[in-house]
Order: structure tokens, then C-alpha cells, then sequence
């Protein structure tokens, strides 16, 4: 009988491949397992704010927070079909590896090919992943006009940053604006979200295109607004525009998302939708408040934000 080379069974090599083989696919499986049982584990012990919230954000979340406009629409479907495609490639390739670990090592295939090139495969390996892109393109730019370009507002909100607070002015509804800053722990009430609250919300009617015109006052700044879908840089001495169409009615926030100083991560923005007949409502009795009656005059920074500085 043949001896094998290390001096034991002639099938000794083979049942040692075996063996590794079998304990790389026991350590692979057992990883997934892991990953499977924090997932689970994680999603559990969130419960119900596991999932998407609806305004802001919370605990043990996945994925976005819920929509509340068209854009955002948009962009988790877009998201949705990027993940499905990034993870039928990542399949592929974990695939690839496995065949190639498997059947490629050098005790199944002692003798490795001394082939160069394959015009077949490298063909393939081109022109698949330009399809893949030009698949993407479509929808990502169809998004992106989406997003840049305004239609006809119904009303126009001018949000300038500030350090660090945001003003709010309303030149379609008597010309009047009012500072918006986070609200000190000792006046938020208990059903308020902390760090995210504020003094004196954006407000503005469902169902109704509105116009966010952007600037910042001393340094760079950002708008945004996780469930709108709305980012935009606030600019000093340059006047950026976004939009939105809310379509439910909530509070809905967001903050400053460009570090812009000390007090960048308490510059919180709010913005409360309401029903037009709520709106109208509000605007009346703005344009009653002596103390929003500013526009276009310098202010001193409020309270707050002094004694911040």
C-alpha cells in the first residue's frame, strides 16, 4: 500500500482538507450567527423604537427616520434599491472568495494555473460593473433634480444661522421674525426632547411647497431636517435655497449638521406642521408681537446665547 508523504494514510491529505474545510465553514457559520443574534438582540431590546421614528430620532434605531415629504420619499426608496443592489454584489464577491478558498488552496490544487489574461472574463468585468452604474445613474439623478429644483412656493421662510441659534422671518406673511434657541433643561417639559426642543418652533401649513431661503450670519452653518430630506449650507454672504412639502401634520427635527463652534451641538431646529386654518392663525397673531416686528433691523443676540458666550 502507498504511503503518503507525512507518513500516514494515503487518503491523509485528502481527509485533512476535509477537515479544514469543514472548520473554516463552522467558524463562518458561527460568525453569522453572532452578527444574526445581536441584530435580533438589538432590535429587541428597542422594541418599537427600533424602527424609523417619526420626527426625530431614538434609541436602538435602523434605517431613516419616517418621511414626511415627497424628497424623502424618494430618497429611502433610492436608498432601498442601492441596498439591495450593494448586497447582491457583496454576495457575489463573498461567494467568489469561498469557491476560491475552497477549490484554490494549495492542498486541492497543488499545481496552480499560469494563465495570464482571460479577454472573456475581463470583458465581463468591465462592462458589468459600467451596466451596474448606469443602472444607478437614472434614479440618483432624477432624485438630485428633484431636490435642486424649486417649484412654485406657496410660502417663503428665511432661516439665518447664527452662533448659536437660528432666526426665523417670514417675508410672504407681514415681514416679521423671530430667534429660535434650544430650551434649558429646567424649561423643557418631560414630553419634550432634550437637546432638541426649542423656545420658538418654525411653523408652517401642510401640504404647501415652502421656500427655505439660507445664510449664515458670522460663520458657516447647515440646515437640516432628517424626516424632509432637506440639508443645505447657511452661508455667510451667500443666500442657499431648499424646499419641502410636508404632508403630515407633527413636529418634526433636526439640527445644525456643519461644526460651526463651541455651542455647534446645541443648535437645534424644529419645525411645526400644521393645518392652514392653524397656520393663518399663527401668522395673525405673529404679526401682533411687538418683539417679532424686526425685520431688517440688527438685533443683539438673546439672552441665552450672551450668557453662553
Amino acid at each position: 500500500m502507498a504511503v503518503s508523504s507525512d507518513g500516514g494514510h494515503p487518503d491523509g491529505g485528502f481527509i485533512e482538507g476535509a477537515m479544514t474545510r469543514c472548520w473554516f465553514f463552522k467558524r463562518l457559520a458561527a460568525i453569522a450567527v453572532v452578527i444574526g443574534a445581536l441584530a435580533t438582540g438589538a432590535l429587541l431590546a428597542g422594541g418599537e423604537s427600533a424602527l424609523a421614528a417619526y420626527g426625530l430620532a431614538t434609541p436602538w434605531q435602523f434605517g431613516f427616520q419616517d418621511s414626511a415629504t415627497p424628497v424623502m420619499d424618494e430618497i429611502t426608496s433610492f436608498h432601498t434599491f442601492l441596498l439591495y443592489v450593494i448586497t447582491a454584489i457583496s454576495a457575489f464577491v463573498l461567494a467568489l472568495l469561498v469557491i476560491v478558498i475552497v477549490r484554490f488552496n494549495a492542498r486541492a490544487n497543488p499545481t496552480p494555473s499560469r494563465v495570464t489574461h482571460n479577454t472573456t472574463i475581463e470583458v465581463i468585468w468591465t462592462v458589468v460593473p459600467v451596466v451596474i452604474l448606469a443602472i444607478i445613474v437614472v434614479p440618483s439623478f432624477r432624485l438630485l433634480f428633484h431636490e435642486i429644483n424649486t417649484p412654485p412656493a406657496d410660502i417663503t421662510v428665511k432661516a439665518t444661522g447664527k452662533q448659536w441659534y437660528w432666526t426665523y422671518s417670514y417675508p410672504d406673511n407681514g415681514k416679521f421674525e423671530f430667534d429660535s434657541l434650544m430650551l434649558q433643561e429646567k424649561d423643557r417639559k418631560p414630553e419634550q426632547p432634550r437637546l432638541l426642543a426649542v423656545d420658538n418652533e418654525m411653523v408652517v401649513p401642510v401640504n404647501k411647497i415652502v421656500r427655505v431661503q439660507v445664510i449664515g450670519a458670522e460663520v458657516i452653518h447647515s440646515f437640516a431636517v432628517p424626516s424632509f430630506g432637506i440639508r443645505i449650507d447657511a452661508v455667510p454672504g451667500r443666500l442657499n435655497e431648499t424646499w419641502f412639502k410636508a404632508t403630515r401634520e407633527g413636529v418634526y427635527y433636526g439640527q445644525c449638521s456643519e461644526l460651526c463652534g463651541k455651542d455647534h451641538a446645541f443648535m437645534p431646529i424644529a419645525v411645526r406642521v400644521v393645518s392652514e386654518q392653524a397656520y393663518n392663525e399663527w401668522v395673525d397673531a405673529a404679526n401682533k408681537r411687538p418683539d417679532w416686528k424686526t425685520t431688517g433691523v440688527e438685533r443683539a443676540a438673546p439672552t441665552a446665547v450672551a450668557d453662553a458666550n
